[in-house]
């Protein structure tokens, strides 16, 4: 496997830093596992707010008919988590690596198909994945969740917020997050990212 210049290894580092760079580049990789991998990796930076963030994917050298399988595959990922308010902005690093700008957290709870009213043409929320997973959290965590929720939609321009529909959005902002943070996330980190989303709405507002 062709190993990146020394020159361009240290600008990245100095750049991005270990903890920010994921490579993805194994030789015996699939593009499905390196997409796999690399989408999980991403929704954790973005709770963690990791700002800018490099996936080093190779060019392809080495694969059958020098195709960068890998390569593509996390190109059309990186595009689909943009729409999804994972990624806000991508660019082509070098040939065989991508340099991603995260999205804010607010920006999972985007939903501009939504209507504005709260009422009339307003889309269901999804499912969530883990039904009844609220009952679970501290009244004090339910809380935070609760006022996320509602400012939530209050950003969304929701003229009437009945209690059931902010429910319904806690459930969602719940999935999103635990999604966002892995399936195994804690409570004091689950609590941590609902600060963060909620401190990226004043700051917004402000």
């Amino acid at each position: 496997m062709r190993r990146r210049p020394a020159i361009q290894q240290a600008f990245d580092e100095a750049r991005f830093g270990a903890t920010r760079s994921l490579n993805v580049r194994e030789p015996m990789l699939s593009g499905a596992e390196a997409v796999r991998r690399a989408e999980g990796w991403l929704r954790t930076k973005q709770v963690e707010q990791a700002g800018e963030v490099l996936v080093i994917t190779g060019r392809g050298n080495n694969s059958p008919g020098q195709v960068g399988v890998v390569r593509d595959e996390i190109h059309k990922l990186l595009g689909r988590l943009r729409r999804a308010g994972v990624v806000a902005a991508m660019s082509e690093h070098t040939s065989g690596s991508f340099a991603v700008t995260l999205a804010p957290l607010r920006a999972l709870f985007d939903a501009p198909a939504r209507s504005r009213d709260g009422h009339q043409g307003r889309q269901r929320h999804p499912t969530p994945r883990y039904p009844g997973s609220l009952a679970g959290l501290t009244p004090e965590t339910l809380a935070r969740l609760r006022q996320l929720a509602s400012v939530t939609l209050e950003s969304l321009g929701f003229a009437v917020v009945d209690d059931a529909y902010v429910q319904a959005e806690m459930e969602r902002a719940f999935t999103l997050l635990t999604r966002a943070g892995g399936h195994q996330l804690s409570e004091a980190s689950l609590c941590a990212a609902i600060e963060r989303a909620l401190l990226e709405h004043e700051d917004l507002d402000g």
